[in-house]
């Protein structure tokens, strides 16, 4: 039997599929933001032309320009300083970046702790990987259970991965938690993956942070970051993970692999698109976090069946629904019957409930609340609440 019989259906292309069906649906699915990159990301590109070479292969960790651009915000923005200890490597996005690290530090039948609910890409490339994602549940409101994650800990287990903001569910962990995370780590000799692609997606004063900023972590913390965010660069696939030095042979002989090197087009755009920084997102974010509180007043108006739990981060809410039909019968209903389009929960390792993810990010206010009236009168509707 094929390794792959066991990895999960990607479900977004599933639900891409089903609003391809149904022409004027407004997808509340895929997490994207609604703009484009920098201006200052596209100047790059002519600077990339100028060059013959830059249509060779590059560096597999990615070209000097580069690197630099992000030791430097790394150091100003993440507290995170670059050391003997550490170094960068420039990913196609940081997917790729997860994938590298999991096939640097484990063996076939290895163990991966992740979070319930986890993002459904690190659960398949641990599976991918023939090693075993062991799941721990987190508590009402999404945070971490330090208890049942220190009871998950085997001899077999290589790594804790926490999402902060957290992919589906909005989630901030604060600075103690993720201290005391990366603790267990250091103390099991173990990997802490901190994957904080959302970093900049931060609401009501929480705070995001680093676990790399903290003294002496550098040999067992591995950090995922992306452009495809907060700097509009989705399919521009640029991302970068900083990892323990000893880990670099092992990083360099995957990408060299799957991927040689990062595109370097790509590569100059994210040198622009660093140069103008997070004071040009900031802007943009802070639209949508209008987008945010709109929506929040609309979800109120079905309370009653219908649960929002605390979210403060990213651009997510996982909303809990009060009906005995599956989520992924709620998302095609919700698609064929109203024009709006979430993603089921079933995809992010829960096994009971009903759960949609509802992502904000992507589209302008007024779209965006079109799909959150058509979200709210269809799980009326669908749920019979008067």
């Amino acid at each position: 039997m094929s390794r792959m019989q066991f990895v999960q259906t990607p479900v977004i292309p599933v639900i891409s599929g089903l609003i391809r069906q149904h022409p004027g649906t407004i997808s509340l699915g895929q997490g994207v933001v609604y703009y484009p990159p920098p201006q200052t990301a596209i100047d790059q590109i002519s600077q990339f032309l100028s060059n013959p070479k830059n249509h060779r292969y590059q560096a597999v960790e990615g070209i000097e320009a580069l690197q630099t651009a992000i030791t430097h915000k790394l150091q100003t923005e993440n507290r995170i300083t670059m050391t003997e200890n550490n170094c960068i490597v420039v990913t196609a996005g940081s997917n790729m970046a997860f994938m590298n690290a999991i096939l640097a530090i484990t063996n076939p039948g290895d163990e991966i702790i992740l979070q319930t609910p986890y993002y459904f890409n690190h659960e398949m490339a641990i599976t991918m990987a023939s090693c075993q994602p062991v799941l721990v549940k987190t508590d009402i409101n999404y945070q971490l259970d330090l208890e049942a994650i220190q009871r998950a800990i085997t001899p077999k287990t290589k790594a804790i991965v926490t999402i902060s903001p957290n992919n589906p569910t909005g989630a901030v962990y604060s600075e103690t938690m993720l201290q005391a995370i990366n603790e267990i780590c250091r103390f099991h000799q173990i990997y802490h993956i901190t994957d904080e692609a959302y970093e900049y997606f931060i609401y009501d004063q929480a705070q995001h942070f680093s676990p790399a900023s903290l003294p002496d972590s550098h040999n067992h913390t591995i950090s995922l970051f992306t452009l495809s965010k907060a700097y509009g660069f989705a399919s521009w696939r640029i991302g970068y993970m900083v990892i323990p030095q000893h880990l670099l042979l092992a990083v360099q002989k995957v990408q060299d692999t799957i991927a040689i090197c990062p595109p370097v087009i790509s590569q100059y755009a994210a040198c622009g698109a660093l140069k103008a920084g997070y004071p040009d997102c900031q802007a943009k974010i802070k639209e949508i976090a209008k987008v945010r509180e709109m929506i929040l007043n609309e979800l109120d108006k079905i309370k009653q069946i219908c649960t929002v739990p605390d979210a403060k981060g990213a651009f997510y809410f996982l909303l809990k629904i009060d009906t005995k039909l599956s989520a992924m019968e709620i998302a095609e209903r919700l698609i064929q019957d109203f024009g709006v389009a979430v993603i089921p929960g079933d995809a992010f390792g829960i096994e009971t409930g009903c759960y949609l993810r509802v992502a904000y990010g992507a589209l302008q206010q007024q779209t965006a609340i079109s799909g959150i009236q058509r979200l709210v009168q269809g799980l009326k509707q669908i749920c019979s609440l008067k």
